[in-house]
């Protein structure tokens, strides 16, 4: 038999639905950086983060186990979608939580830029731009795609970084702007085009 660590998230997911559970922690073992990367950069709270991706991978052991699954080569894509989903269905229970009063004020709330709420479209396109960039992240060494990472998506300071990593501030800092730099390369390599 096929070590379990070698096979394809698509042999994984079969053997999952198969009874065989190991196959389901290789691929969250495989995929939970990218996943709670993506999540914590939509949500910015670590306790939230940590709580939808459970939730996702509740979802994604429920529907597999319904047979929701197609095998089409992209587990991470279905799994962030369930993710993505989870993120808004979780910002439209706290938008029904919240009431703002405008009696008690001088002027008038509702009228303030703080308080528009951005369309679906502009949702959608921010979504897809984050999305790009987690994907930017996969061709950079594994030392650059960390130090975005603790930077961008769990909100370290370069000095946290330094000592998160073992290494010096200036050795962090030189990551980062390697990182950028390679980014950018891809995304000019690719014409890809991350703004609106």
């Amino acid at each position: 038999m096929k070590n379990i660590t070698r096979m394809t998230d698509d042999e994984l997911v079969q053997e999952f639905i198969g009874g065989r559970e190991a196959s389901l922690q290789v691929l969250i073992d495989r995929h939970k950086n990218k996943i709670y990367s993506y999540i914590f950069m939509m949500v910015k709270q670590q306790e939230l983060a940590e709580d939808i991706f459970q939730d996702t991978f509740i979802k994604v052991i429920n529907n597999l186990k319904r047979g929701k699954y197609v095998e089409n080569g992209r587990f991470t894509s279905w799994v962030m979608r369930i993710g993505h989903n989870l993120i808004i269905d979780y910002y439209r229970k706290q938008k029904h939580l919240q009431v703002v009063s405008n009696d008690a004020n001088e002027y008038d709330l509702f009228n303030s830029t703080k308080y528009s709420e951005s369309n679906v479209e502009d949702k959608m396109v921010y979504s897809q731009i984050l999305s790009e960039v987690v994907e930017l992240m996969n061709y950079l060494p594994d030392n650059q795609k960390e130090v975005v990472r603790l930077r961008h998506f769990m909100g370290l300071s370069f000095k946290e970084i330094a000592e998160e990593t073992g290494v010096s501030i200036n050795t962090a800092l030189g990551r980062m702007r390697y990182a950028l730099i390679n980014m950018r390369t891809v995304v000019e390599e690719q014409k890809l085009s991350l703004t609106p």
